[in-house]
C-alpha cells in the first residue's frame, strides 16, 4: 500500500514523515447488476438475429453461447468442436493455446439444456467442419448488441453482462454459489460470486420469500420432538448415532421453546 511504501522510505532515511499515515480506505459500493429478464433476453437475441447484417446470425449465436455457458469473451473464440462432449454433456474450456484461461487453468462447463440444443443444431448445420474448427464464427458483436438493446428498449448489454446473466440464472435456478463459481472458473471458493451475486433480482427474491414458513418449520420440529420423546430409552439407544444426536438437540430446543 501507499502507506507501507512511505514507511519503508522512512526506515531507509529517504523521508522523515509519512504523508499517507492519516489516509483511510474509501469504501467502494458494489455496482448493482441490471440484467435482462428471460423474456427480454429472447427478444434481444431475436433482434440481433434478424437485424439483416451479413453476420447477424453468427452474432446471435455468440450472444447465446456466452449466456448459456458463462465463458469469458476471450475464452469463447478458442472453443472448438473437439471441446464438446455430448456424452457427458460438458464443454472443455481451454482458453488461449499459449496462456490458457484467465487463471491459467482449463475447466469443464456443463451443458445446460439450452446450450446443448444450440450446439447440436449448429453441428447439424455444419456436419463437415473439422473438429479443430472454432464453433463461434465471430468473436465480438458489441455494436449489434448495443443496437438491439436500444431497439427493444432495455439497458445496454455487454459481452461480460452475458456471463453475469448466466451466473444469475444458475443461482436463481437453485445452483449453489460454490458450484457456479467453479463453472465460471473462479478459484476463490465462491467469495467473488457471493460478493457479486449475493443479492438476487427483486422479483426472484420476492418469490423465494414466499417459500419461508416459520410456523410450518416449527410444527415439523415439534412433531419430530414428540416422536423421539415417545420412544423408550432402549429404542432411542438403538437409533443410529446421528439420530441420537438429533434427539438430544431437539430435546434441548424443545425445552427452550417451552420456556
Amino acid at each position: 500500500t501507499l502507506r507501507a511504501i512511505f514507511d519503508e522510505a522512512i526506515s531507509t532515511g529517504a523521508r522523515f514523515n509519512n504523508p499517507a499515515a492519516e489516509l483511510s480506505r474509501v469504501k467502494v459500493r458494489a455496482k448493482r447488476l441490471e440484467l435482462p429478464s428471460r423474456d427480454e433476453f429472447l427478444k434481444f437475441v431475436e433482434e440481433i438475429r434478424t437485424a439483416g447484417a451479413r453476420q447477424s446470425k453468427d452474432c446471435a449465436n455468440l450472444v447465446r453461447f456466452l449466456a448459456y455457458s458463462g465463458v469469458r469473451i476471450g475464452e469463447a473464440k478458442y472453443v472448438t468442436w473437439a471441446d464438446t462432449d455430448f456424452g457427458r454433456r460438458q464443454l472443455h474450456v481451454r482458453g488461449d493455446p499459449v496462456t490458457a484461461t484467465k487463471n491459467g487453468e482449463t475447466r469443464y462447463v456443463p451443458m445446460i439444456p439450452e446450450l446443448e440444443q444450440m450446439l447440436k443444431e449448429l453441428r447439424a448445420e455444419r456436419p463437415n467442419e473439422a473438429t479443430t474448427a472454432t464453433i463461434m464464427r465471430v468473436f465480438e458483436c458489441q455494436n449489434s448488441m448495443t443496437n438491439a438493446a436500444a431497439k427493444i428498449g432495455i439497458k445496454r448489454i455487454t459481452h461480460h453482462d452475458l456471463r453475469h446473466l448466466f451466473a444469475t440464472i444458475c443461482i436463481e435456478s437453485g445452483v449453489d454459489i460454490p458450484t457456479v463459481s467453479r463453472w465460471l472458473g473462479h478459484k476463490d471458493g465462491g467469495a467473488l460470486c457471493m460478493k457479486t451475486y449475493g443479492h438476487l433480482r427483486d422479483d426472484h427474491s420476492l418469490v423465494q420469500a414466499q417459500r419461508v414458513n416459520f410456523s410450518v418449520a416449527m410444527k415439523a420440529l415439534s412433531l419430530r420432538v414428540v416422536f423421539l420423546a415417545a420412544l423408550s430409552r432402549e429404542s432411542r439407544d438403538a437409533l443410529p448415532p446421528f439420530s441420537r444426536r438429533l434427539f438430544k438437540y431437539d430435546a434441548r430446543f424443545s425445552a427452550v421453546c417451552a420456556y
